[in-house]
């Protein structure tokens, strides 16, 4: 049998089953190198990039040996953003579908906290949160880890890089001696190295995916002054035209001044940084998914846990000191079978940077001149959509066929002038062909969705 088939692995028959109606046959590079030692119950290092198939690793460790009929919390999940949070969680609940009643909880900051308590009470097999959230309720009693058999630590270079090392060492400390630890992570400088070792015994490290397939991410190189980085930008995007960017800068207050400039240029750009509420940070991400913002202007952060399945270009404002912050960064594009294009500015002074990227993916940089980039003086880049704000959500028994329902019959448009739709608790996006937009507001609003008035607005990026 084909050793990095799924059907390869000491597995139960209706996991496997599951994983097949799930379009998983094929182990990923990072799942064939951790699964087998993972569930030999061996504690783990694991270097794997982001959409390199880590979850489904881990996943399926946890839910190998789960006991549905026991309702304690047998395994946690720590990741540094609640964006991450909730993908692992509905990525775990769906590789769970074998069997019945596996409840997956996730607790991050930024969601009321009754609710999470009361979930709490009437238990749960997994919990998925960020490290302050889990924190919070073992201050105030309301978690229980002492039956926690897998403790799993996402992405943990950036929990470790947003301050979370006393959060997660006190978490740890709740969890009993005796279990099984797998840690996940893009990169593994020595700070990492270091806090892990306490929580880690014997563990085996593996790495994969860390350098991206020749040919899948066109790199491009350009010099400039000090002074031109922003003007850059805007040339880079009015010449490449791409429909998507992430532009990463070094600082939040670089991530402003940049926002900020490009929105005066007509680009439809927003910054995601550190000093944002959650409430803010989840629209944001809303308008860039959904194609109404063309433009993420962001620190390395900020923009972890972030899964974009199609992404255009990457443009590294500001060149990393840490070459596999880069690779990680330029990693967004070129997913699945895209091509991907990744633009990095660089001052005279960052030139050592560059030439440790060059040393570390063992191919020289391929240097452009900006000045033979047309200028563009055209329209700027206009994302395609715009996001209607409704004001009712979950809460008011919303979902996505409604709105779809009332945008495609009420109002009269096509299905392909409407763009995604997300409902949250008590507001809810929906993303609109810009050209049509007003028109659907208009008609929208003068009616009525499942028999009532919402309140509703457009949100601009």
């Amino acid at each position: 049998m084909n050793n990095t088939a799924f059907a390869s692995l000491p597995l139960a028959p209706t996991l496997l089953a599951n994983l097949e109606s799930l379009g998983y046959h094929e182990m990923t590079p990072i799942q064939a190198q951790t699964l087998p030692v993972a569930l030999e119950g061996r504690d783990l290092i694991a270097q794997a990039k982001t959409g390199s198939g880590k979850t489904a690793a881990f996943g399926i460790s946890i839910l190998s040996k789960l006991n549905p009929t026991w309702f304690a919390i047998q395994a946690l999940v720590m990741c540094p953003t609640r964006e991450l949070a909730d993908q692992v969680a509905n990525e775990l609940r769906r590789l769970a579908r074998f069997a019945d009643n596996i409840k997956v909880l996730t607790l991050c900051g930024g969601a009321p906290m009754r609710p999470q308590i009361a979930s709490l009470e009437h238990g749960a097999h997994i919990v998925v949160g960020t490290p302050g959230r889990i924190r919070d309720h073992l201050g105030r009693g309301t978690i229980n880890l002492a039956t926690v058999q897998t403790l799993v630590l996402d992405e943990a270079d950036r929990m470790v890089d947003m301050g979370f090392q006393e959060e997660i060492a006190g978490i740890v400390s709740a969890c009993p001696a005796r279990r099984q630890t797998l840690l996940f992570s893009a990169t593994y400088p020595d700070d990492i190295r270091k806090v892990s070792s306490p929580f880690l015994r014997d563990p085996v490290e593996v790495s994969a995916e860390v350098q991206h397939e020749a040919g899948k991410i066109e790199q491009r190189f350009y010099e400039i002054g000090y002074e031109d980085r922003n003007a850059a930008v805007g040339r880079l995007l009015r010449h490449y035209k791409p429909v998507s960017t992430i532009a990463f800068c070094n600082t939040k207050i670089h991530c402003r001044e940049l926002a900020d400039e490009l929105q005066a240029q007509g680009f439809s750009a927003l910054a995601l940084h550190g000093d944002l509420e959650q409430r803010e940070r989840d629209e944001i991400l809303v308008l860039f998914a959904n194609r109404s913002c063309s433009v993420l202007v962001a620190t390395d952060v900020a923009a972890r846990g972030l899964d974009i399945q199609s992404l255009s270009a990457v443009i590294n404002v500001d060149v990393s000191k840490d070459t596999e912050v880069h690779v990680h960064r330029i990693g967004r594009t070129g997913r699945g079978q895209e091509k991907g294009m990744a633009l990095s500015l660089c001052a005279p002074n960052e030139k050592k940077w560059v030439k440790l990227i060059e040393e570390y993916q063992n191919q020289p940089a391929e240097w452009h001149e900006l000045a033979t980039l047309e200028a563009g003086q055209g329209r700027a880049l206009q994302a395609p959509m715009v996001t209607l704000c409704i004001q009712g959500g979950k809460k008011d028994k919303l979902r996505p066929g409604d709105l779809l329902g009332a945008l495609t019959g009420d109002v009269g448009l096509s299905k392909e002038q409407v763009g995604k739709i997300n409902v949250f608790e008590f507001t809810t996006y929906v993303a609109l062909d810009r050209h049509i937009a007003e028109q659907a507001y208009q008609r929208l609003s003068s009616g009525n969705i499942k028999g009532r008035n919402f309140k509703m607005r457009f949100i601009s990026s």
